[in-house]
């Protein structure tokens, strides 16, 4: 994982969705396979692959802190999942929106960021339950608060026409979004920045805990929590005011949600990826 290229082929092994349906006994299978790697009992037989093959399956489904199933729709292969993929992004960027229809998808998707942050979160110090609670609510305002704003002012601006007005709109999500995963991420995690977490050394052992590992963790989490909605919810707005002139299109208007999922579905499968390669899962500060 020290090249970008090397992190984004590692995560998207994690993103896999096929790991969703690994069971109970196959997991302790990996696992065991693993520890007898470790401990140099491998029994006869085992190849590279099939050791690969466990390690992106513990990697899938373990918190690398807790060493705990995460749980499964919360996991990044169940965030890269179509169907909640499709009803969050495609939901977010439907066209001329109801005050009702932007709290819900805006509430929609923050709820399900704020238990995927929480799920995956830096677990090496204990998290009440009332910062999780504290980071949700606050996502979930900044989000709803920063949408219905843009939106109230787009709809007010009488200079832009009707067809600008409403390719602007399909762009509010956007900082909406971000600003909320900002938000999300430091209510969630501030107690880090008071605690610290724990670092180790080489040889992974715990040597201390440092606040100023935990700001790195932050800012680097913070930042990739605004790269990841970018291509989402930038590149289909683009894409579709593109498509939506072609006649096919236009002549089957009933065609445009579907390719409107479509488009959708192969920006977050790059997205992903991309964003959480930007840093490595384990980071260095120096001593």
């Amino acid at each position: 994982q020290t090249s970008f290229y090397g992190r984004f082929r590692h995560f998207l092994d994690i993103i896999d969705p096929r790991t969703l349906f690994v069971t109970e006994s196959r997991l302790k299978e990996a696992v065991q396979l693993l520890e007898d790697y470790k401990h140099g009992t491998l029994p006869p037989g085992v190849t590279n692959k099939e050791l690969w093959g466990a390690q992106k399956i513990k990697q899938a489904i373990i918190h690398p802190d807790t060493n705990e199933t995460i749980f499964m729709p919360f996991r990044m292969s169940g965030t890269a999942e179509p169907p909640s993929l499709l009803l969050q992004v495609v939901g977010l960027l439907l066209p001329n929106q109801t005050l009702a229809s932007t709290v819900f998808w805006q509430w929609l998707n923050q709820s399900h960021n704020a238990c995927v942050n929480y799920a995956n979160r830096n677990a090496t110090k204990p998290s009440p339950t009332s910062k999780f609670i504290q980071g949700y609510l606050g996502a979930v305002i900044s989000a709803v608060s920063i949408a219905v704003g843009l939106n109230v002012l787009i709809q007010r601006a009488n200079k832009f026409t009707p067809a600008t007005r409403l390719l602007i709109q399909r762009f509010v999500p956007f900082p909406a979004v971000a600003s909320a995963n900002i938000c999300n991420v430091v209510l969630m995690r501030h107690a880090e920045l008071e605690e610290g977490i724990d670092v180790l050394d080489n040889n992974g052992n715990i040597v201390g805990s440092s606040r100023i590992a935990a700001k790195h963790a932050l800012l680097e989490t913070a930042l990739t929590r605004v790269v990841l909605p970018m291509p989402i919810l930038v590149l289909p707005p683009i894409i579709m005011s593109i498509l939506e002139k072609t006649s096919l299109l236009r002549s089957r208007p009933r065609m445009i949600l579907p390719v409107q999922s479509l488009v959708c579905l192969a920006a977050f499968g790059l997205a992903l990826p991309l964003a959480i390669s930007l840093f490595p899962q384990m980071s260095e500060v120096s001593t």
